[in-house]
């Protein structure tokens, strides 16, 4: 039986500060009613880097994903407090337009949700909200964003198919061409291989590795070798607070909890 990880009593998450905070929460708490599923999270993430939020079931890593493009509004008895600023701006302010933050916010869900419509109708669904018409504009929106997803060699023949055919790991990949097609500025990604076969996880870690050059990406795993695998920072929680934050490689070569410690080689999770 896993041993229950020591408990620090009194000791501060260990936070180690990225010099180029694009992402920052200051004291981010979530309340389901009465019951606060995140406990105050300071911690600021850089620009066009990657950062994995990593811990065991039920600590937070998804309700905390969730608040940075505000989708926990959608939850019946759900609020948010203090501040989650993304390029030196409150979301939570009042007056923020959710339509435009999901747009510079892009998600991609655990499983592969396509709709079921054809593989150009998913790509250019956003574009076309946004008032997009030109079928000039849209194919270049399309292929631009299918050859980001490096998905684009594999479909180009058939983009009027139904995407509900593509393979598992091509569906999930034309999820994340059907959010880079808003040109969004993050990327959120909720266990995006979890329902994935080993090569289409590869496939998507590979993804990961060069969509970061050009936006900054938060992913939730239970994977740690995944998590050691794509990220520049990774932060673990545990019942809803935020143990420690660090460059990925100081996190699992050195880390300077001992709950970070237990979790990650295994004494508990």
């Amino acid at each position: 039986m896993l041993a229950h990880p020591s408990t620090q009593p009194g000791k501060e998450a260990a936070i180690r500060v990225p010099t180029d905070g694009f992402i920052e929460a200051k004291g981010v708490s979530v309340f389901y009613g009465a019951h606060e599923a995140i406990k105050s999270v300071s911690l600021q993430m850089p620009r066009n880097q990657s950062v994995a939020m990593i811990g065991p079931s039920g600590c937070g890593k998804s309700t905390f994903l969730r608040s940075i493009n505000r989708l926990n509004d959608l939850i019946p008895g759900c609020r948010v407090a203090g501040e989650l600023l993304i390029g030196g701006s409150n979301i939570y302010a009042d007056g923020v337009d959710l339509v435009s933050l999901r747009r510079r916010v892009g998600l991609v869900f655990q499983k592969p949700n396509p709709f079921p419509k054809s593989i150009y109708d998913n790509v250019a669904f956003g574009p076309r909200l946004q008032g997009v018409k030109r079928r000039g504009v849209l194919d270049q929106v399309v292929e631009d964003s299918l050859r980001k997803a490096a998905l684009w060699e594999e479909v180009k023949d058939r983009l009027k198919a139904s995407a509900l055919g593509l393979s598992g790991g091509q569906q999930q990949r034309l999820c994340i061409a059907r959010a880079l097609a808003t040109k969004p500025a993050v990327l959120l990604m909720d266990e995006p291989a979890s329902a994935l076969d080993p090569i289409a996880t590869s496939k998507i870690e590979d993804l990961i590795d060069e969509l970061k050059s050009s936006y900054t990406i938060v992913i939730v795993t239970h994977n740690m070798q995944q998590a050691a695998r794509v990220s520049d920072w990774t932060a673990f929680f545990y019942l809803g607070k935020l143990v420690e934050y660090a460059p990925t490689n100081a996190m699992f070569t050195a880390p300077t909890q001992k709950q970070t410690e237990d979790y990650i080689t295994g004494r508990f999770g």
